[in-house]
């Protein structure tokens, strides 16, 4: 399988920010194994709309994947009582 290339909405930058340190690491790590895998095991399509939700501990990755370019564009990432559902 040909790798993703993974771009962020500006929004996300934001976000992160938030993030302790500790998790920040973590969920930039499962953000880089997206390029390899976009649908990884325990991701789930969102109803109604074209995107991708996995999870970090207690944040969500929501994402919308791009096959025909090979890309896929993180949209949010936030704690779970704030993430798309």
């Amino acid at each position: 399988m040909a790798a993703y290339e993974i771009f962020f909405r500006e929004s996300v930058w934001k976000e992160l920010k938030k993030v302790p340190q500790a998790d920040l690491k973590k969920i930039i790590s499962r953000i880089e194994q997206l390029g390899n895998d976009p649908r990884p095991m325990g991701c789930e399509k969102l109803t109604s709309l074209e995107l991708y939700r996995i999870r970090q501990g207690n944040y969500r990755i929501v994402y919308s994947i791009q096959d025909d370019e090979l890309t896929v564009w993180v949209v949010k990432v936030g704690h779970r009582k704030d993430a798309y559902r």
